[in-house]
């Protein structure tokens, strides 16, 4: 039953988000394709129906960040890799690969304040 509410809320979520999606960010094709290129290092693993991971989308879609995105819920693969990458199964998760080595970032507030300070408006 409880499982059943969630993924219910979660569709509500989604659906609200959809009706009020942000605004984006509007670069130049040079700036826009640069910022692609930085987020071939960068992977958010999330639940589709999850809150805290819609609210990292939407920065996503504002900052307008088409990044990978893995969902952990229903793609048994991207759930082995956050738990094994990670160490355990908690979204949003973002994955950075940065010079050697991978960093995995949890908790929304974190993610969004990475986001915005490494992609301005």
């Amino acid at each position: 039953m409880v499982g059943f509410i969630r993924r219910a809320l979660g569709e509500i979520i989604i659906f609200f988000d959809w009706v009020f999606s942000p605004h984006k960010v509007e670069r130049s094709e040079t700036e826009q394709n640069q910022i692609e290129q930085q987020l071939e290092a960068l992977t958010l693993y999330q639940f589709r129906g999850c809150p805290f991971c819609i609210k990292v989308r939407r920065t996503l879609k504002r900052l307008s960040l088409p990044m990978q995105l893995k969902d952990a819920m229903s793609d048994p693969e991207a759930r082995n890799e956050l738990d094994i990458g990670g160490g355990r199964v908690k979204v949003p998760c973002l994955r950075i690969e940065e010079g050697n080595g991978v960093r995995w970032m949890y908790e929304s507030n974190d993610i969004i304040a990475y986001l915005e300070q490494r992609f301005p408006s």
